[in-house]
């Protein structure tokens, strides 16, 4: 059964919207922790830490400049339109993301990752894929970009330490894809811009809506269609790590007592710094 969630709109000045999707039940999106679809055009966000979690930003092709990340273990990358980064916070990463070119829009996500309960105190590390690394899968009317997972036989070639699948799909007006679901996953369909029906239900960006499947104990599909104008969607797949989470903002664990060493930790310094 297909349940919905809405996105919140979110502005920071001039510089940065977003359309956020935050669930406040933890296993509403599990193994994501969150999404935020945002235009940014100026540095929005300064130096800030992360632990317990993978921050990973997707920029879309139609991004006027790349972002410039930095951390705090020495990592210096500019994200490309088409990129991806992941950010693995662990025990602890302080890191910061701006607009390669000030002024210039950059079209993203930002997606929040749980790692599973054992990897949420190792070490930080992050991974990078260039545009050109992308796959891509063509069908009628129907382009697919596959920087996370994979669409059938066609798998990204980053491995990261949670598996999930993120797709990039634009849907002509009328075309039509019918998604794989693996047993024991789940998914959830978020609006780019237009609108699309998912198995003959509409969604779309205007009525901020996000359809959810939840995970079954068999392998399904579902079909997505692209409304009168066309439409591009992202699909989020995961398995659910079924973990509590404890969190404080910008870190979040399965325990109490790695939060506060976590907290503790960046307050001392042991973080590093920008």
């Amino acid at each position: 059964m297909t349940t919905t969630a809405r996105m919140q709109r979110a502005n920071r000045g001039s510089h940065f919207r977003a359309y956020r999707l935050h669930g406040a039940d933890p296993a509403l999106l599990d193994p994501f922790m969150g999404i935020d679809h945002a235009w940014m055009s100026a540095p929005t966000f300064p130096p800030h830490p992360h632990a317990g979690f993978s921050a990973v930003t997707y920029l879309f092709l139609d991004s006027e400049t790349g972002i410039a990340n930095r951390d705090s273990l020495g990592n210096s990358v500019l994200i490309e339109p088409g990129g991806l980064h992941w950010t693995a916070a662990g025990r602890g990463v302080i890191h910061e993301e701006n607009p390669a070119v000030l002024g210039s829009t950059t079209h993203l996500l930002q997606i929040f990752v749980n790692l599973p309960r054992e990897r949420q105190d190792a070490a930080p590390f992050a991974l990078t894929l260039a545009p050109q690394d992308v796959p891509v899968v063509q069908r009628p009317g129907v382009r697919i970009r596959i920087p996370l997972g994979s669409f059938g036989d066609v798998r990204s070639p980053l491995v990261p330490p949670t598996d999930v699948t993120l797709l990039d799909i634009s849907l002509d007006a009328g075309a039509a894809l019918d998604v794989p679901l693996p047993a024991g996953q789940q998914a959830f369909v978020m609006p780019i811009f237009g609108s699309a029906e998912l198995d003959g239900e509409t969604f779309g960006l205007d009525d901020l809506g996000v359809p959810i499947l939840p995970a079954g104990a068999e392998a399904t599909t579902f079909k997505l269609t692209g409304k009168p104008g066309g439409a591009k969607v992202a699909v989020f797949i995961g398995r659910p790590l079924h973990q509590p989470v404890l969190s404080n903002g910008p870190m979040a664990f399965a325990s109490q007592d790695s939060l506060s060493a976590a907290t503790a930790a960046y307050h001392r310094g042991d973080l590093g710094s920008l």
